[in-house]
């Protein structure tokens, strides 16, 4: 589920967070960094499980509606065709996922029903929704197509949960967009078949990837000094002073891909750091990053510093 790009994100948060602790703790900060990280599968739980909270409310909705004294006729005989989605069972029905949410102590709806009530009312204004409970004995298929459609329509772009999940953990706003990708996939490919497998995702790809969070940090904090000279003398026209601090990290960060990971392109480290620059520094900063490693990549070609190894990586 986690990118390289999200990894770099979640290290250069850390890196900010360590220069701006009293008395910083290297031991300390790698276990936050991994577990801002793990957090990521906290809100992809949360997110999945209310989905099922969703449905189990629409179904508390049809119970109440039915004892109503002057019910109506749709009341007295409502559609149960989201109440019986199949995904929805299938997700709802999975002990492993059950378990770990209990695990996790992530039963947050129990105590914020109020958030489902209004991601349901959203739902129930859609003309698509409606038109799915005129269905009867509905597809495997249909009721994927609707749970994604659900998800992406009504749940992802809602406000109300944006704002929820800011207030539960900060770092969610980060994860947000990177979870939503990882649900839209695992919700269009599940089935009875592979939902042991499919539906609770591995955070890292493999272990590089938790190896290559770890050892980033490292060589930033530990080589800071060095890093730091093979900036000075390259920004003639903006005192240290004055450069963002974000931005720092972030240069501090291209540069130690750049002398001590072998195996990642130059190419790609400047395009991953130019897009996290985009995304979370000033609006010129991009521009500005980009010329100074651009201007570092020929110096430490010309010095034979760059000890890429394999085809590509220049």
């Amino acid at each position: 589920m986690l990118t390289r790009r999200h990894i770099r994100v979640k290290v250069v948060q850390s890196i900010y967070a360590y220069n701006q602790t009293e008395h910083p703790d290297l031991g300390k900060q790698e276990k936050f960094l991994f577990y801002s990280i793990e957090q990521m599968l906290d809100l992809y739980l949360l997110t999945l499980q209310l989905l099922v909270e969703m449905r189990d409310h629409a179904e508390n909705f049809l119970v109440v509606s039915q004892k109503k004294h002057l019910a109506t006729a749709l009341e007295k005989n409502p559609s149960k065709t989201f109440i019986d989605n199949k995904v929805l069972r299938l997700i709802g029905s999975n002990s492993v996922f059950m378990d770990t949410i209990d695990k996790k102590g992530l039963n947050y709806w129990a105590q914020d029903a109020e958030y489902v009530a209004i991601l349901f009312n959203k739902l129930k204004e859609q003309d698509w929704y409606n038109e799915y409970l005129l269905k009867t004995d509905t597809t495997y298929k249909e009721d994927q197509a609707f749970v994604v459609k659900m998800f992406k329509d009504v749940i992802a772009p809602n406000d109300k949960f944006y704002e929820y999940l800011e207030d539960k953990r900060l770092t969610w706003i980060d994860d947000f967009p990177i979870v939503n990708t990882a649900i839209v996939k695992m919700l269009s490919k599940l089935s009875e078949k592979n939902v042991a497998t499919v539906l609770i995702p591995e955070l890292y790809k493999d272990i590089e990837d938790r190896d290559f969070a770890l050892q980033l940090l490292r060589k930033v904090i530990l080589n800071d000094e060095k890093l730091s000279s093979e900036i000075d003398g390259k920004t003639p026209n903006w005192d240290k002073e004055r450069i963002a601090e974000i931005d720092m990290i972030i240069l501090k960060l291209g540069i130690a891909e750049f002398l001590y990971f072998p195996s990642i392109p130059v190419r790609a480290t400047i395009n991953e750091y130019l897009e996290i620059s985009k995304e979370y520094s000033t609006p010129k900063s991009s521009i500005f990053i980009n010329g100074i490693l651009d201007k570092l990549v020929k110096e430490f070609e010309s010095a034979k510093k760059l000890n890429k190894i394999g085809r590509g990586l220049k």
